[in-house]
């Protein structure tokens, strides 16, 4: 009984792994979207000094805010 629930605990264990592998390999696709659409909007082809402006602007306002001030209704 014992050896089948050492094995029922190491099969969870493995499935709980390869789900946290695949949830990192899904964040990693996530953020390579994000990035395509960023450079798609061309905002990685501003001077670096904009960029950071416009970074520091929206960490300041919060996310919510600029879309509050850009119409885009977040």
């Amino acid at each position: 009984m014992a050896k089948s629930l050492d094995a029922q605990m190491a099969a969870i264990e493995a499935e709980e792994r390869r789900l946290a592998e695949r949830r990192k390999a899904h964040e990693a696709r996530v953020r390579e979207a994000a990035i395509g659409r960023i450079e798609k909007a061309g905002l990685l082809k501003l001077p670096l000094d904009r960029l950071e402006r416009l970074m520091g602007a929206v960490k300041t306002l919060g996310m919510d805010e600029v879309e509050k001030h850009l119409g885009t209704g977040g």
